[in-house]
């Protein structure tokens, strides 16, 4: 009696999360095109510059989302501004492939299938923004990709090691087999009743915004690959930064930082002041009472940090060709 109860958990699990991940899909179709890249194809958002041209930023969102989360608090600021804006969802994420798989768990894998995408739209140079996880993937651009990063904008940046690892959901869902179990049963209900506390724990101490999910598709994150995709992500980030933060040094665009002194998912101490410590020439922005979403919070400074950064660009390189 106990095994045919369990299996009939086990069974309803599956179903539920079977139908609840198609009903999300549904509901949150892709709102942007695709880009052929190698072994598949990325999802991506634009806005066109209003007014002349000065620059394109591509956007990389952070863990636990999709372009949405950044495109939309700074796409129409930064049109405005005369910037064309894409927004990438990185590989495994919203809308976007994952080609390669687990490899694709790597930003130097992610950094290169951004550069091939945006070389696919006709990009050839970019200021790259790069937001929480994305800093890694973001000054991997800048350090080996330095032809198409005209600039650097990071914000809240994971880009060095940090002591007390990652949680344990993240490091049970990345686990082969076992974690395609988990995803497949837990994750989504689990996740559906921790969806609110969750996106408060990320913009404390600062409210969330308002009808964040709905606005940004955020719950497409709880379907078993995506979940399984950022899992990976989360757990190979470390690894990642301890080899890649030494490298800091060689960067040579033009790069500004923005983050709260109150960010509790990426510590500003660590990684934003290491990466003013280790950029050369790179500012820095701290501002007061703000946590991990500075993006949300003061959309308007990052614009700024992106202003300032594509004139110092044009300054050290006059006659700048961006396409």
């Amino acid at each position: 009696m106990i095994g045919l109860t369990l299996l009939l958990v086990i069974v309803g699990l599956a179903a539920f999360t079977q139908w609840k991940a198609a009903d999300i899909a549904a509901r949150f179709p892709p709102q942007g095109r695709f880009v052929d890249v190698d072994g598949g194809r990325l999802h991506y958002t634009e806005r066109a510059a209003i007014g002349t041209e000065r620059a394109v930023v591509v956007l990389l969102h952070g863990a636990s989302g999709s372009q949405a989360d950044i495109m939309l608090p700074l796409g129409d600021r930064l049109a405005q501004a005369g910037f064309r804006v894409l927004a990438f969802d990185r590989p495994g994420h919203g809308w976007s492939d994952r080609p390669g798989g687990r490899a694709d768990a790597s930003p130097r894998r992610q950094a290169q299938l951004i550069a091939q995408a945006a070389h696919n739209l006709g990009v050839s140079r970019a200021i790259v923004a790069g937001h929480s996880m994305a800093g890694a993937a973001a000054t991997n651009l800048a350090i080996e990709h330095e032809d198409f990063t005209a600039g650097l904008v990071l914000i809240a940046p994971a880009t060095h090691p940090w002591p007390g690892g990652i949680v344990w959901y993240y490091s049970l869902a990345a686990t082969p087999v076992i974690g395609d179990i988990f995803t497949h049963l837990f994750t989504l209900p689990a996740g559906l009743a921790s969806l609110e506390s969750g996106l408060q724990s990320v913009f404390a101490p600062n409210p969330s915004a308002p009808d964040y999910f709905n606005r940004t598709g955020g719950a497409l994150l709880l379907r078993p690959s995506e979940f399984t995709a950022n899992a990976q992500d989360v757990a190979a980030l470390e690894a990642f930064v301890t080899v890649q933060a030494p490298r800091l040094k060689e960067i040579e665009a033009p790069t500004a930082i923005v983050t709260g002194d109150s960010d509790a998912i990426v510590l500003t101490r660590i990684h934003s002041y290491g990466s003013a410590r280790d950029i050369p020439g790179a500012t820095l922005r701290v501002l007061p009472g703000v946590g991990h979403s500075p993006h949300w919070v003061h959309p308007e400074v990052v614009v700024e940090a992106v202003e300032l950064v594509a004139e110092r660009a044009a300054a050290k390189s006059p006659g700048l060709v961006y396409r």
